[in-house]
Parts: C-alpha cells; sequence; structure tokens
C-alpha cells in the first residue's frame, strides 16, 4: 500500500471514532441539563472531523489516479475494502468509548460553565488537574449496557433499518463514486459529479427520519416522559446499526459503483 492509503485509513478512523461518539453529546446534554452547551463543546471535535474528511477523498483519488496510470486497478477495489474495514473497526471502538468519552465529556461541559472559553478549557483540559481528571474518567462499557440489545421489541423496527441503510449509504457513498471512476474511466468526471446524490439519500433519510425521532426522544427524556436508561437503549441501538452499516457497505461497494456507471452513461 501507498503512503497515501495508510494516510486515508488513519483519517477514517479517525473521523468514524468521532462519527461514533457524536451520539453521546445528547446522552451528556441530558445528564448535565446543558443540552446547547453540550453541542457547543463537541463542535471542537466536530472540527477535528471535518478537516480530517477534507484531506482524506483527495488523497485517495489522488492514489486511485497512480494506480490506474500505473494500470493497476486490481489493489483499488482492496484498498477501498481495507478503508471500509478500518470504518467498522473505528466506530466499534467509538462504541467502546462512549462510557469514558460521556464521563469526560461531562466533565468539560461543566468545566465550561466555569472558564467560558474553548481554549481556555482546552488549556484546562492539558493541565495537571485535566489529565488527572481524564486518568479517573477511563472505565469500559458496563454489561448491563450490552444487555440492552436484547430490548430490540422496544424499538421501531423502522428507525432501525433506515438507520442501517442511511449509514451503508454515507460509508459506500464516495468510495463508490470514486470506484466507478475505476470501471468507466471515460466517465470519471460525470460519476465524481453524481457524489451529491449518494449522499442526498443518506442525508434525507437522517434528517427526515433519524434525528428527528433522536431529538423527540431527547425533548421527551427532559418533559419525564421518557426515562434516561430508554434513552441509552435506542442510542446503543443507533450505534449498533452504524456497525452493521460498515459491514454492508462492503456489500454494496461494487453494485453502487455499477449504479452509479449505468447512471452516468443514461445522463
Amino acid at each position: 500500500m501507498s503512503l497515501h492509503i495508510y494516510l486515508v485509513i488513519a483519517l477514517t478512523f479517525v473521523i468514524y471514532v468521532i462519527g461514533t461518539l457524536a451520539y453521546s453529546v445528547r446522552i451528556v446534554g441530558i445528564k448535565t441539563g446543558r443540552i446547547a452547551v453540550a453541542f457547543s463543546v463537541f463542535n471542537v471535535l466536530a472540527l477535528v472531523s471535518r478537516m480530517a474528511g477534507a484531506f482524506q477523498a483527495p488523497l485517495l483519488s489522488k492514489d486511485v489516479r497512480n494506480s490506474m496510470e500505473a494500470g493497476d486497478t486490481s489493489s483499488v477495489l482492496l484498498n477501498m475494502r481495507l478503508i471500509l474495514l478500518t470504518a467498522t473497526l473505528a466506530t466499534i471502538t467509538g462504541a467502546l468509548l462512549m462510557p469514558t468519552f460521556i464521563r469526560i465529556f461531562g466533565k468539560a461541559v461543566q468545566s465550561f460553565s466555569v472558564y467560558r472559553s474553548v481554549p481556555k478549557l482546552l488549556l484546562h483540559g492539558f493541565s495537571k488537574s485535566g489529565i488527572e481528571q481524564f486518568k479517573n474518567s477511563i472505565t469500559i462499557p458496563k454489561k448491563e449496557n450490552i444487555q440492552q440489545l436484547r430490548q430490540i421489541r422496544k424499538i421501531p423496527k423502522t428507525i432501525l433499518f433506515l438507520n442501517i441503510i442511511a449509514a451503508s449509504i454515507i460509508y459506500v457513498g464516495i468510495l463508490s463514486v470514486i470506484y466507478a471512476g475505476v470501471l468507466a474511466p471515460d466517465l470519471g468526471t460525470t460519476c465524481a459529479l453524481m457524489s451529491p446524490w449518494i449522499n442526498g439519500i443518506s442525508t434525507i433519510i437522517m434528517f427526515i427520519f433519524i434525528d428527528p425521532y433522536i431529538s423527540m426522544l431527547t425533548d421527551d427524556v427532559i418533559r419525564g416522559k421518557c426515562t434516561e436508561l430508554q434513552f441509552q437503549r435506542t442510542i446503543i441501538f443507533i450505534v449498533s446499526g452504524l456497525i452493521i452499516g460498515t459491514v454492508l457497505a462492503q456489500l454494496l461497494l461494487v453494485p453502487a459503483a455499477q449504479l452509479i456507471v449505468i447512471a452516468a452513461r443514461l445522463i
């Protein structure tokens, strides 16, 4: 593998760990009673994820172009599957880190009320007391949380299904577009311009079905109509759906690329 692919894999890991931990923000917001502050502080990590994403696609595209120029297209699909495998491992890692992240991030949200400045909060995080708090916050997922997966009957099946589909489309989106350019080099530019179509499908599903449902549950917890345990159970299933989505993306990669080529020829 080239250096570009190693960098893409590293960036992929960062992006999907942060993306998974994002689902913890609402839990922290509910626990601390500072939902708006929680999202504001999390934007620091979200910025890191966006910067990583900005480098990821160009690096991957350049590696694919170099492989095509060298006549070695067989390694392109393998590299993409390694990237998807990285996304799976990153999502699992993010899920395992959620209990620790919730404790650390909860303290960060409370500290923000004192420092009222992200730079000052970051300086506190790297101070001796901040590092000590970090060490004391490290924990492993509780057995009780994992057992919540047995309560699947209490979660709307439609939401679970749509979450898995949306996650798989998100994961496979940019990769299938790039691989479509490999399958049909003469349509590379057209295939690349179809990327917003792919991302748009997942965005519609997330913004119309998944996010409103989670937001509704968040409000229900605040109003006392839903317990924190029920909300955490939902988040556990949502994150589990992300993991399944990365696996499904492996199966969708080639068919999705082929469909993109067909669509590009029809335009």
